[in-house]
């Protein structure tokens, strides 16, 4: 087993299930669609950032680390999801967040509290600068610590979604259905890079689609990041021209800020499947996987995976932008 190479830390309930979205293919005929529930990996709310911390925290046991470190944005699932895995695992958890103390704690950042995190808020020109600063200063308490880059995108992180296309290939066997597009969102670039590894591992006849939720070039990202990922593994794969695709034509007004359509999307998967989407991320996917399949995108008979990578505690931060418009008719 390839797994084996790499010390693993159980933080998952996986593997999470594949379901059919009924109502969606029924509104979009001739195209089924399907849903991987990664929101559902169980680790505090849970979401894609546990497969990655599963062998970003079992290097650092390894290690003899106690205490982790890592950085994002105020509503940042990953620093959440850190937390969460500090906790479970008995260590300390510094978060470096960019913005100002909120007037009221809402959203993940609640959670991150509420998990006992230490959070220091920061310019986010000023947040690598702080890491350093907080490493060099509990190293000097003799303290060994995991510093985890944002999102936890590492090639080592980047094996939890090599891990997912293991079980996506088992579950397309399992429903007797081969799925042309796999769909994603796409932030700091791990999920993407372990899935398109895993393609070639594990022998996936699709296309593997990121839909951007910022203006940020990821592709030369994922790019190394598969490389990365491939070294890590001890293969070599010579990679279809065309085969890395990350359309960007959903970030909207920017990280963060939400607009008209992904507010819509978000509303209309919850009225349609009674399937949660936090907007940051999830939702502009989402809004991107609506729009492309009533603009003929996806070929007649084309059978699309959604990955639900998590995020909905967002929602709770952005209860009065998504609750306060009237529901989506039918």
């Amino acid at each position: 087993m390839w797994k084996e190479k790499f010390p693993q830390i159980k933080l998952t309930a996986t593997p999470t299930p594949i379901e059919k979205m009924e109502r969606l293919s029924r509104d979009f005929k001739g195209i089924e669609f399907y849903i991987k529930r990664d929101d559902l990996t169980g680790l505090a709310f849970g979401g894609n950032k546990a497969r990655k911390l599963e062998f970003l925290f079992g290097e650092g046991k390894k290690r003899g680390c106690q205490t982790v470190i890592t950085q994002g944005g105020e509503q940042s699932n990953h620093a959440r999801m850190t937390a969460a895995a500090a906790a479970k695992m008995g260590w300390e958890a510094i978060l470096v967040l960019q913005g100002s103390p909120p007037s009221q704690f809402q959203g993940n950042v609640f959670l991150d509290k509420l998990l006992g995190a230490r959070i220091i808020w920061t310019e986010g020109a000023k947040r690598s600068e702080i890491v350093k600063r907080e490493m060099e200063g509990l190293e000097e308490q003799g303290k060994k610590v995991l510093n985890i880059p944002t999102g936890g995108s590492t090639p080592l992180g980047s094996l939890g979604y090599v891990q997912a296309a293991e079980e996506i290939a088992q579950q397309e066997k399992e429903l007797d259905v081969s799925f042309d597009y796999i769909l994603a969102p796409a932030g700091s670039g791990g999920t993407h890079a372990g899935l398109l590894v895993g393609k070639y591992m594990f022998g996936l006849q699709t296309k593997i689609m990121g839909i951007a939720a910022d203006d940020q070039d990821f592709a030369p990202v994922i790019e190394e990041l598969f490389q990365g990922v491939s070294d890590l593994l001890g293969v070599k794969y010579d990679r279809e021209q065309g085969d890395l695709v990350l359309n960007r034509d959903y970030v909207g007004p920017g990280y963060g800020k939400l607009d008209e359509t992904t507010l819509r999307a978000v509303r209309y998967l919850a009225l349609r499947e009674g399937v949660m989407v936090g907007p940051v991320y999830t939702g502009k996917a989402v809004a991107g996987l609506l729009d492309l399949a009533l603009k003929g995108f996806f070929p007649e008979g084309s059978k699309i995976l959604f990955l639900h990578t998590g995020g909905n505690p967002e929602l709770f931060a952005f209860n009065r932008e998504i609750g306060g418009e009237e529901n989506v008719n039918e």
